[in-house]
């Protein structure tokens, strides 16, 4: 056993009593509160972290003198905390250095307590007031073992600042974790760079997410912290400054890295003072306290909050380019530095160094500065290049002023930057390696406008430069193989695009407006125009791009909102696409545009129902605008395919007529073949004593599954069967409304998983049946409260609900309009207004929008008619907002 000087237990109870305990918690608090007032008074966040370590310092240091005493070992601040950046609520960081056990044991104190026993007081009492401890306790002999297994530990314990106890101990630790023991730097190095790659794709390889972590995230704080380690281990030192003295960073580029630095630290500070707790995500609910905190205007929310988070992106930018550049140094002189460089002339102006481009001399751009474009077309045409030497990385940077007005209209800058387009490979990785070096935004300033801008919603997760690169990526995965599988569609329809350039100066262009008020898509075209007729575009290409910029949302709200059963909105939409060519080229953008948008936003249902309307208008195309589908042919030709279908199923003409009788000539316009057939099937072989049907389909050609329900009509049947839905947890994209003759009613329900996955396991799709069938067979007067719980971010973006009414073409329906916030069991309230007023459900289209629901209602009187009747327009309208709420 461990001998140690404790003192007597009367003072040690004194110490820890509930009394000192309460003093103590109330002096933290006390001194929070004051550090929190210095911070809103202006005073740099860097003195105010310092404060906090060294005000720790002194109550750790107190603790282990009262409740350790002399003990044989050391009490040692690692982590953030031994660097002494201690916020308001980060982890304390501490290890226990023991000293090893000796052969013998000492027991010259009467009053001694087991070293464990003291170790344990000590720790009680830090918990007991309130202090959030990382902590451990270890001889040298086992930090060593770890650190050795483990260069996370090495990390930490690189960070080692002795507070109390035997310093001989300390510093034998030190001696012993030195890089010439264990971890040497070329090894280090390797370790932290692998580590950084796996944080990296934890968030995805991208810093520019709407909710970001300030300090994990890429460009975060651990950027910064991944520098000083690296530095610390090969210098011994973890002062940055030393990367100015040893040539690593300029004064200008330390200043940024440092500026950068105190701005993450203010907003980390601020949101730990702001939510009380350690909270490093910029999370909606605390994004416009902070915009207003950090002065940005109060008239717009939104705008506020875009500024700020446009600020941070900008910042996170800076410091990934840093990071970058700092690392590919150390690879560059520190790893392979005593390697023989090899350099292999790639042009006049560059070379190769062990595969990475490098400028042959510091005054390359200035004496030839279309060589900040051609260094990109080199790495796509040179396959063994891996990436840009350092050194050049900075002159890129310290060049970019170069590109000016005059530099944008040189022909051989424009005849360059089209040939990057142009390329057969590499091109979303050199549009991302120029967007990150700033020089995206210097050639392209509208572009320049909206790096790191965010949109306030729940629809788009990524920055709008970062939504656009994304967009460019995911049309040339339409052009490789190796992405075919997971968009065969489109893989087909890419081989027909005979100049894919300019589908990706429309992906570059489609959101390039976004922010400067008005409609982003026609100010997008104005910009389109320009970049077309700079860049040498015929009239033809210039007209195909600024045509797809302006209607790029065209074919989503179509496919979205619109009823695409019927021949006239598929007549209409190829109206408007006018051709073939304008077809597949739009196609294309939509499906890249929506994956970009948001990584949950994409599923089967929208791929399907986008690859319906595509073949749809394709059709019509090939069947010639000027002589549209007749219904009655289209009507015959349903027939006739599930007809056939039946047939080999085994269904008798008298039962086809039999079942086929109760429905109206529309329902085989509004159904497809495949599940007329099966509908068809389950109504045959169910009698009306076992009504109300309920059947699933799991994976229909929609690309969703379907529930049928065949029932007796009755009120609130669409707001029961949404309800239940709902509360089940199915997101509902469609349903489709058949009352027949007879009295019944054929409900289709098109639906995913809220993941947006197909409904796989059999006792889920049993599951959902029952429950509807139960609901149905005993309904209530009023539908089920759905109790399932709203999104956090929800209340951060509530909609304000809105009514419209627009007339159907055909004036066969009238076509209701809601928008309002997607809360649990809209769907519900909405069947139950419905059924209020007497209205008569024929078509819903669901579509939502982060929080905004955007549904379209294809709707009735009890006769069947069109609304006419303004006074049942505006009781609906006052029912739907009284049921969904204003907001």
């Amino acid at each position: 056993m461990n001998s140690l000087v404790q003192r007597s237990p009367s003072s040690l109870g004194e110490f820890s009593s509930p009394e000192q305990i309460k003093v103590h918690k109330a002096h933290i608090q006390e001194y929070n509160a004051e550090l929190i007032h210095r911070f809103q008074r202006g005073e740099p966040v860097a003195e105010l972290i310092r404060a906090r370590a060294d005000f720790i310092d002194k109550l750790l240091i107190e603790a282990w003198r009262n409740l350790a005493g002399e003990c044989a070992g050391a009490l040692v601040a690692v982590g953030g905390y031994g660097r002494q950046e201690l916020h308001l609520h980060s982890d304390i960081d501490i290890l226990v250095l023991l000293q090893a056990p000796h052969p013998e044991t000492d027991d010259d104190y009467a009053w001694e307590l087991p070293f464990e026993q003291a170790i344990s007081a000590f720790f009680h009492f830090l918990w007991n007031i309130g202090l959030k401890l990382g902590h451990s306790a270890r001889t040298v002999d086992e930090c060593v073992a770890a650190a050795r297994e483990d260069q996370t530990v090495m990390t930490n314990l690189m960070e080692a600042r002795l507070l109390v106890g035997s310093k001989a101990l300390f510093d034998t630790l030190q001696i012993r974790i030195g890089p010439e023991h264990l971890w040497p730097s070329p090894q280090f190095f390797a370790a932290k760079m692998k580590e950084q790659k796996a944080r990296y794709a934890k968030f995805h390889d991208t810093a520019y997410k709407l909710e970001p972590n300030i300090k994990e995230g890429p460009g975060g704080l651990r950027d910064i912290q991944i520098i000083g380690w690296i530095i610390k281990r090969h210098y011994h030192s973890q002062d940055l400054r030393r990367l100015i003295v040893h040539g690593w960073l300029t004064e200008a580029e330390y200043a940024k890295l440092m500026g950068a630095q105190e701005f993450l630290w203010r907003i980390r500070f601020a949101l730990h003072a702001l939510t009380g707790r350690c909270e490093d995500r910029l999370l909606f609910d605390h994004q416009r306290d902070l915009a207003y905190q950090f002065g940005y205007g109060e008239d717009d929310t939104n705008q506020a909050v875009e500024q700020f988070m446009q600020c941070y992106f900008r910042t996170v930018m800076e410091l990934e380019r840093l990071n970058e550049m700092v690392l590919q140094l150390f690879e560059e002189i520190v790893v392979h530095g005593e390697e023989e460089a090899i350099a292999i002339p790639v042009n006049a102006d560059f070379q190769s160094v062990n595969n990475y481009i490098e400028a042959r001399h510091a005054k390359v751009f200035q004496e030839n500065p279309l060589a900040l474009l051609e260094i990109f077309l080199l790495l796509q045409q040179n396959a063994g290049l891996l990436g840009i030497r350092a050194s050049t990385i900075r002159l890129i940077r310290q060049h970019i002023y170069l590109i000016d007005e005059k530099f944008r209209h040189t022909p051989q800058a424009c005849r360059l930057f089209m040939t990057i387009l142009r390329q057969a490979g590499g091109i979303t990785h050199q549009l991302r390696r120029m967007n990150r070096y700033g020089l995206l935004a210097a050639y392209l300033p509208d572009f320049g406008k909206v790096v790191g801008r965010m949109q306030y919603d729940l629809f788009h997760v990524y920055t709008v430069d970062e939504h656009t690169l994304f967009v460019v990526r995911n049309l040339r995965r339409f052009a490789l193989d190796k992405y075919r599988l997971d968009h065969p569609h489109a893989n087909e329809i890419f081989q027909l695009i005979e100049k894919p350039e300019l589908l990706y100066i429309a992906g570059l262009m489609h959101d390039i407006a976004k922010g400067k008020g008005g409609d982003h898509s026609l100010e997008g075209e104005n910009i389109a125009r320009d970049f077309c007729s700079r860049h040498g575009l015929g009239h033809r290409e210039t007209e195909l791009v600024q045509w797809l910029v302006r209607q790029h949302l065209l074919m989503s709200m179509t496919a979205q909102r619109k009823d695409i059963s019927d021949p006239e909105v598929i007549h209409e939409f190829a109206t408007v696409v006018g051709d073939l060519n304008r077809l597949n080229h739009l196609y294309l953008l939509t499906i890249a545009d929506i994956r970009a948008t948001n990584p949950n936003l994409w599923n089967t249902w929208k791929e399907a129902l986008l690859r319906e309307l595509f073949c749809a208008t394709r059709h019509a195309f090939r069947h010639g605008l000027e002589k549209p589908i007749d219904l009655d042919d289209r009507l015959l030709v349903a027939q006739r395919e599930t007809r056939e279908r039946l047939h080999h199923l085994g269904l008798t003409d008298e039962v086809i007529d039999r079942v086929w009788e109760m429905v109206a000539d529309d329902y085989f316009i509004r159904f497809l073949p495949d599940e007329i057939a099966w509908h068809t099937v389950a109504i045959a072989a169910c009698s009306p004593e076992q009504l109300p049907l309920v059947v699933l389909h799991p994976m229909g050609q929609r690309g969703s599954a379907e529930i049928f329900i065949h029932a007796r009509n009755q009120d609130f049947i669409f707001a029961h069967s949404t309800a239940v839905l709902d509360q089940l947890g199915l997101t509902i994209f469609d349903a489709k409304i058949i009352t027949t003759a007879h009295g019944y009613v054929l409900n289709s329900y098109h639906v995913l998983e809220q993941t947006g996955e197909p409904i796989k396991d059999h006792r889920r799709q049993i599951q959902i049946c029952s429950r509807l069938r139960q609901c149905l067979l005993d309904p209530s007067e009023e539908p089920l409260r759905v109790q399932r719980l709203e999104t956090r971010q929800i209340k951060h973006f509530a909609v304000p609900t809105q009514v419209f009414f627009h007339e159907d073409p055909q004036h066969r329906h009238t076509v209701l309009e809601l928008i309002a916030t997607d809360r649990p069991g809209l769907l519900s309230k909405v069947g139950q207004a419905f059924s209020r007023i007497g209205i008569r459900l024929y078509n819903a289209r669901i579509s939502t929008i982060g929080s905004r629901a955007e549904d379209i209602f294809h709707i009735t009187d009890r006769n069947d008619q069109a609304l006419a009747d303004e006074g049942l327009k505006r009781q609906l309208k006052e029912a739907l907002i009284e049921l969904v709420g204003e907001n």
